[in-house]
């Protein structure tokens, strides 16, 4: 299972500009490169980032073979009411990673 790092602010002012940053450990293999053995390594990428706020989804990225390893995403979003914040990532080789972090809005 991949290990996912990520940063939100416990607790903000409602209408705050927060930033959120995320970071995940997988390889990213293009499916370009070649194995020692010169056959070509399977693709294996992240296709998709999403960040649900109250399962209102705030933000969405779509990767390409050109992302490097251990994709970073940062993004902003307005901290509107207290709840939980959901990040999925997808991709190739039934890559599925789910982590929620709690923020409180006052």
């Amino acid at each position: 299972m991949a290990r996912a790092l990520i940063n939100v602010p416990p607790r903000a002012k409602k209408g705050d500009i927060i930033e959120i940053r995320t970071l995940i450990s997988h390889p990213m293999e293009t499916g370009y490169r070649a194995g020692f053995n010169g056959s070509l390594i399977p693709r294996d990428i992240i296709r998709s980032f999403v960040c649900l706020y109250n399962d209102i989804e705030v933000f969405r990225a779509e990767f390409s073979p050109a992302v490097a390893a251990n994709p970073f995403i940062s993004f902003h979003t307005m901290a509107t009411e207290s709840g939980k914040l959901t990040f999925r990532w997808t991709g190739d080789k039934d890559f599925d990673v789910t982590e929620t972090q709690e923020i409180v809005v006052e």
